[in-house]
């Protein structure tokens, strides 16, 4: 294959020209100005549009055991690719929970059927119950990528400070979910004038800021590789900042929900909202704009979480938490971050790319001579109305919203999967 004529934005090599990329026998090949076709090769015309490495989702749930009916593999890597994701990151809480080896072969095996590159996380403690810590070595030997407990806090200090030992020694992150749950009332709904306005109870912000003091102190203390989850609060980022400072081993990811929109979409669209953390004020979405500006908030993750229809219906405070985020992800960065000058499309691009793949330690988020064919080609320009979804699910609070920036090929291993709104 070769992609010609594109705008090429790599931040891995520091690249951002006008140049073309040969893809041999799934491997970047060659870069290169006005490159010739080979015989019989594939061409992709990549004019006005900007082609990158394929996007990373370090923060993805695929209800996959468990819960087909909001999603599996095979439908959240169909959203993925839409995306222009090329690899993911699933998290532990199925059904059976992944801390075991039956069910991690169970993923791995289907996830190679997949037409993306998809990888799991363990979780850090069995059935995700905070009291013992799963056979760490055993499930990164066989294929997991780090660990965490999502959606479920872990509480018991003792089982923390050893989990990030032997995840130092294992090289591998583990990812927290920060949220203190003595603290909220209400889960995600933020605790303040909307969740007044609502009569409810509500998550505030001082929930998560506890949480993530006493894990950053952690990483500082253990030089143990840790991720903060879905950051949301101000104070918390300014927590990060601090402590990444003094030397902390410690990692922030954000999702395009945080920075994108405040607590009054609640108000809108009701439970489609409703996210865990949740989303906040709009002070604290201009300290996570100063925080992905001077590189406190390294990682855009998506946190794509399905749920069924009737989960997001009836009474706010009965409803799941969650909302998928695949499909809208390039188009909130660039409409919220890139076209209002938050960041430059270069470090859009690397928080959605090398980033999460360092972190993980992937095979995946760079364009290099050698590097695996994995490629998103994207017009930054062109908008488009929010309606249908490659997702089992259709739980987004952005349907009807007008986005910029639109997915054009998404290409693993040198094939494309994803081309103009069709999955091939």
């Amino acid at each position: 294959m070769l992609i010609k004529n594109g705008r090429l934005i790599d931040p891995s090599q520091d690249l951002d020209g006008l140049l073309d990329l040969r893809i041999t026998d799934g491997k970047v090949s060659e870069i290169g100005e006005n490159l010739e076709p080979n015989n019989e090769e594939e061409v992709v015309d990549a004019k006005g549009f900007i082609v990158s490495p394929g996007f990373v989702d370090a923060h993805v749930h695929f209800r996959d055991p468990g819960f087909l009916y909001k999603e599996d593999i095979f439908s959240g890597s169909e959203a993925a690719a839409a995306g222009g994701y090329t690899s993911v990151i699933c998290m532990a809480n199925t059904n059976p929970v992944m801390d075991n080896l039956e069910t991690l072969k169970y993923f791995t095996d289907r996830a190679k059927e997949s037409i993306i590159n998809v990888y799991t996380i363990s979780a850090l403690t069995k059935g995700l119950k905070g009291e013992e810590l799963v056979d760490m070595e055993e499930m990164i030997e066989n294929g997991a990528v780090g660990f965490s407990d999502d959606g479920i806090p872990n509480m018991n200090i003792n089982i923390v400070l050893e989990g990030i030992e032997r995840a130092k020694n294992l090289d591998v992150p583990i990812s927290f979910h920060e949220e203190h749950p003595a603290l909220n009332k209400v889960n995600g709904i933020n605790e303040g004038k909307v969740s007044k306005e609502l009569g409810l109870g509500g998550a505030p912000n001082v929930s998560e800021d506890i949480m993530v003091a006493r894990d950053a102190a952690l990483s500082l203390h253990t030089g143990g590789k840790i991720c903060i989850q879905h950051i949301s609060s101000g104070e918390a980022v300014d927590i990060v900042r601090r402590y990444k400072n003094k030397g902390a081993n410690l990692y922030a990811e954000v999702t395009p929900n945080h920075f994108s929109k405040t607590e009054e979409i609640l108000l809108e669209k009701g439970a489609l909202a409703k996210i865990n953390p949740p989303i906040r004020t709009e002070d604290d979405r201009r300290e996570i704009l100063k925080g992905l500006a001077d590189n406190t908030l390294t990682i855009i993750a998506t946190d794509h979480a399905p749920h069924a229809a009737e989960e997001k219906s009836g009474p706010i405070e009965k409803a799941m938490s969650g909302l998928i985020g695949l499909e809208t992800s390039l188009s909130l960065g660039i409409t919220n971050l890139t076209s209002k000058g938050i960041i430059s499309i270069n470090k859009l691009i690397e928080k959605m790319t090398i980033n999460p793949a360092r972190l993980y330690k992937l095979n995946a988020g760079t364009l290099e001579v050698g590097s695996v064919g994995d490629v998103t080609i994207f017009d930054e320009n062109e908008t488009y109305t929010v309606e249908n979804f490659k997702s089992k699910s259709s739980n987004s609070p952005y349907i009807g919203e007008e986005l910029q920036g639109k997915i054009k090929y998404t290409i693993v291993r040198g094939k494309v999967v994803y081309s103009k709104g069709e999955i091939l």
